[in-house]
């Protein structure tokens, strides 16, 4: 979006009729026409449409407050849902997870810099739990969505710079997001292509590792391919995932780290949090036999490396040194079983197509969930090379035993 259609669409009059975009009917080129013929420009139309898409979209990661904010596609996409934003909060406020939102109004005088603000998610979550909040961001647009996204906050502001140029002394935390995608490039998807190498982030990561490792309180937001040698010593590294999904990981320093070294939390009906203090103490601790079970771990845990530190609590093993899967002869219980996805182990069947086929149309099986680590498959191509007839559903695991490469058919437990 243009800053030029941005001014348009904050029009009191205009933003009114994005409240009532439910009143059109039909297809997007009706309601496009049915916007023409009110008298706004095809500019116009199109981000009144676009806007409403994206409040629809945007609901999954931010509730009910989605139908209350403006988006731009990227900025949606790199958004913190709204549970995990509240826990960043939390961290960088030095709450627990028992403490109540409204205890930390107490020090109304907690102030944050969101450095990489975007739309605004974690700040409204920073504000919410009563910090002050100075939200930043270098794109004059999405400096000015997250303006409005905040408006509702008196003790959050915004401000359009690049966060090198910000005066960060006087604050009690820091909140970094370097924006980590090219602007104006798009990738395959048609998404804003990502960046990789980490000091053409913006801001470069080791300007911003600098700056957190002199604050109070500092948290940085990065992808979760972060590379492990990238984590400072000093800082705690911690992997997310949430209802399934791995989304981040942040890196914590001063009063807002917990313990130092690489951690993983998973977030959502039941929450887990596992560090590397919980590995034991042989690399290949736990390798054996394939058992009844097989345990899909977390991507978070995975992401971290964190997955043999399941092993003593679910009475589990590895199947292999360096694939991340577990396999039990119990079913999984406790705390630890929120960490993984399990399956029951009917066979163990061969990795060839012409050999896999016939034994899967024997038993029935039509319609097949294709899962690999440590196997050089393309499920959906391995899928078309099968060309099942109709029949029952099951999972099938392509990975390896020792040095044996396999198919595991299994059905979720």
């Amino acid at each position: 979006m243009d800053p030029q259609t941005l001014t348009e669409l904050l029009d009191v009059a205009v933003l009114d009729r994005l409240d009532r975009i439910d009143d059109l009917t039909g297809d997007e080129l009706a309601k496009s026409s049915a916007l023409r013929k009110e008298g706004y420009s095809a500019e116009v139309t199109a981000a009144l449409l676009t806007q409403a898409r994206l409040r629809q979209e945007a609901a999954a990661k931010l509730g009910p407050f989605a139908d209350d904010m403006l988006f731009t596609r990227d900025g949606l996409a790199q958004a913190t849902r709204l549970p995990v934003a509240a826990h960043h909060a939390r961290r960088l406020i030095g709450h627990s997870p028992e403490d109540s939102a409204g205890d930390a109004a107490e020090d109304a005088a907690f102030r944050i810099a969101d450095l990489g603000c975007g739309i605004g998610a974690d700040s409204v979550a920073f504000a919410g739990m009563g910090a002050q909040v100075t939200a930043v961001d270098a794109d004059e647009v999405t400096a000015a969505i997250a303006a409005f996204n905040l408006r509702h906050l008196p003790d959050a502001s915004v401000e359009h710079a690049r966060a090198e140029d910000v005066d960060l002394d006087g604050f009690d935390a820091l909140w970094f997001d370097p924006a980590r995608r090219t602007i104006g490039k798009a990738d395959k998807r048609g998404s804003t292509a990502r960046i990789t190498d980490p000091e053409a982030f913006s801001p470069s990561l080791s300007w911003v590792i600098d700056q957190a490792l002199g604050a109070k309180a500092a948290g940085v937001k990065l992808g979760p391919a972060l590379d492990h040698d990238l984590v400072p010593d000093e800082a705690e590294a911690q992997w997310v995932s949430h209802n399934g999904e791995v989304v981040e990981v942040c890196l914590y320093f001063g009063a807002a780290r917990q313990r130092p070294g690489r951690a993983a939390l998973v977030m959502g009906e039941r929450t887990l949090l596992v560090h590397e203090d919980d590995l034991p103490t042989e690399d290949e601790a736990g390798i054996g036999e394939l058992g009844k079970y097989l345990l899909e771990p977390d991507g978070a845990i995975v992401r971290a490396g964190l997955v043999a530190a399941l092993c003593g609590p679910l009475q589990a093993r590895r199947v292999h040194p360096k694939i991340a899967y577990l396999t039990t002869d119990v079913a999984p219980s406790g705390p630890a079983s929120a960490g993984v996805t399990a399956y029951e182990v009917v066979d163990v069947l061969p990795a060839k197509i012409p050999s896999l086929r016939k034994e899967l149309v024997s038993r029935g099986i039509g319609s097949v969930v294709i899962k690999k680590r440590g196997a050089d498959i393309v499920p959906d191509q391995v899928r078309r090379q099968l060309k099942l007839p109709k029949g029952e559903k099951a999972t099938l695991v392509f990975t390896r035993l020792g040095d044996k490469h396999v198919v595991l058919l299994t059905q979720p437990v």
